[in-house]
Order: structure tokens, then C-alpha cells, then sequence
């Protein structure tokens, strides 16, 4: 039976949304840009620690990032707790990286509050504490983190460590969703399409939806062709749908992904000739940037050869 996959989340807590831990590399390389264009002619400890880490020499980066963590730089001291974290160019040590990370949130790093608050919520190098974890979340996503922002929605959406408000919850969804941020994206469409907050609205799912794939999030891709095979806010179009399945198998192929199951069970009611061309549309909305505007075109192209939509897919 088709339906959309469960949630998957990042910690042992049962949720409804994702939770959102920026990768260590993307981090590093983002602040590293930051740094680069406030400082174009000397390079600082900062500079040459984040194009030490971009070769893959962690050793070095780290020296640098302690360096410049002597001097005060906040954003040294962050990037000293995801390196602790994650075990780069230093032993793993969860409870120095909690401590570098408290050390740059106390001085207002948006990322080391939101790093600090998943900490908490896990209970990873400090004492578990739902509530200080919510706190930190929300100093976050106040200087406008998207990630942070997500988090502090998921807290409220299943009320850990705050009160659970479910309507607040999808404000702060629409806000990381506004950053085109996929990961919002999605936790908004999921809201709608529950009716999480929010009033069930399928049509505004798919609008979210739409984007969360585009920006490559599997289980949005997945979710949409679920949406094209019951026609939930959308016509049925059962090649569309099994695209879409593909899609997300493909860019996911964990078992927590149901897409996989789901375009197998779609094409045994399809001819061969109708899963040649929903391959050949897989192929199209996985381009880079391409999805929107290859689906378009798709329904486009298919609404002039069949003017009833009853009839798409079929």
C-alpha cells in the first residue's frame, strides 16, 4: 500500500519533523567564505584553518582554528567544537566540542546555539535537558538560523522542553521554509498535509512539496508521488508519481525510504511503455536545478495530449 514514509529523525525522541544538523564540512566552508570577504588581503588564523580543512588536512586546521580561538574569534571557537565533534585532526571528545560550542554561544553564535541545543536534546557531552536545548534554539533561530529555526519548530510541534504549540511550530517552519531551506520546506508541507497547526490543505503540501524536492530532499520527492498517485491536491498521473518514487530511491536508498518500495508496487499496474517514460522523466527532474521546470514542462506537454486530467497516467 502506497503511502508517504515516516518521518525520520535525527534523535531517539519520537518527533513529528526532521531535526537539522548542518554537515561539518558545509559549515565550515560557509563561515570560511564569510571570513574570506571580510578579510581579502591578510589571510587570518580563520582563513587559512577553513582552506586547510577544505584539502583535507584537519591537523592543520585545527592548529589554526586554536590559534585564533587564543585570540577571541568566535567563529574559531565553533569551528573547535564541530572539529572535537566529528573527530577531525583531533581525538573525538564530545564534551570539549559542548564546551567550545558554549563558549561561541555565549557570544552569540547563531550556529554554536543551534550545535548546543542538539547537544542537549541528546544529551551528547552534557546532561540531557530538553528545556536548555529549546532555550539555545531559540537564541538561534531568533538571529534568524534557518536550521535552528527548524529545531525550535520540531520542539514545539511535539512540546519537548516547551510548552507544544502546534501553530507556532509551522510559523517557525515557514520562516526557515522562506530561506529556501529544504529540510523547512518539507516539515512545512508535512504540517499541511496533516493538518499539524494548520488546516489540511493538500494543494499547499504539494506547493511545499514541489520546492523541498527541487532542493533535493528525498523524502519530499517521495511524498509527491504519493500525492500523484492518490491525487491528494493534485490530478493522479501515475508516470509522474513513479518518476518521483525513482527519483527518491535513488537519491536515498536507505531502507527508512519507502520510495523504492512504492515505484515497484506502482509499476506492476503499468505497461512498459508507461515506465519507459517515467524513467526517461526520473533521468529529466534529477538534473541539477531542472526538477520544477522538467515537471512542468511534463504536465504541460501532457495536458495538450490529454485534455482530461482523469485521463493523465493512465
Amino acid at each position: 500500500m502506497l503511502g508517504e514514509p515516516q518521518d525520520v529523525y535525527r534523535s531517539s525522541h519520537v518527533r513529528e519533523g526532521q531535526q537539522v544538523r548542518p554537515s561539518l564540512q558545509v559549515v565550515i566552508l560557509a563561515l570560511g567564505i564569510c571570513i574570506f570577504g571580510a578579510a581579502a588581503t591578510t589571510p587570518s588564523g580563520v582563513s587559512i584553518a577553513t582552506q586547510a580543512f577544505s584539502r583535507g588536512d584537519f591537523a592543520s586546521a585545527f592548529k589554526w582554528y586554536r590559534e585564533a580561538a587564543r585570540q577571541g574569534d568566535v567563529e574559531a571557537h565553533t569551528q573547535l567544537g564541530l572539529l572535537y565533534e566529528k573527530g577531525s585532526g583531533v581525538p573525538q571528545d564530545d564534551r570539549e566540542a559542548a564546551r567550545w560550542y558554549r563558549l561561541a554561544a555565549d557570544k552569540g553564535s547563531a550556529i554554536a546555539q543551534n550545535y548546543l541545543g542538539l547537544m542537549y536534546d541528546d544529551g551528547v557531552g552534557v546532561q540531557q535537558d530538553a528545556k536548555e536545548a529549546a532555550n539555545w534554539y531559540r537564541l538561534s533561530a531568533d538571529q534568524g538560523y534557518s536550521a535552528a529555526q527548524i529545531n525550535l519548530g520540531v520542539a514545539l510541534m511535539n512540546g519537548f522542553g516547551l510548552q507544544q504549540d502546534k501553530a507556532e511550530a509551522v510559523r517557525w517552519y515557514l520562516r526557515a521554509a522562506k530561506q529556501n531551506d529544504g529540510n523547512g520546506q518539507y516539515n512545512l508541507a508535512l504540517a499541511y498535509a496533516r493538518g499539524y497547526g494548520v488546516p489540511q490543505d493538500y494543494k499547499e503540501a504539494l506547493k511545499w512539496y514541489r520546492l523541498a524536492a527541487q532542493n533535493g530532499h528525498a523524502s519530499a520527492q517521495n511524498n509527491l508521488g504519493t500525492l500523484y498517485t492518490t491525487g491528494r491536491g493534485v490530478a493522479t498521473n501515475r508516470i509522474v508519481a513513479y518518476a518521483f518514487f525513482h527519483l527518491s530511491a535513488t537519491n536515498d536508498p536507505t531502507r527508512d525510504n519507502k520510495a523504492a518500495a512504492n515505484r515497484n508496487g506502482l509499476a506492476a499496474t503499468m505497461s512498459e511503455q508507461a515506465i519507459a517514460s517515467a524513467q526517461i522523466l526520473s533521468r529529466e527532474l534529477g538534473k541539477p536545478g531542472n526538477l520544477l521546470k522538467a515537471l512542468d514542462a511534463f504536465l504541460f506537454q501532457r495536458a495538450l495530449e490529454e485534455p482530461d486530467p482523469r485521463q493523465n497516467g493512465n
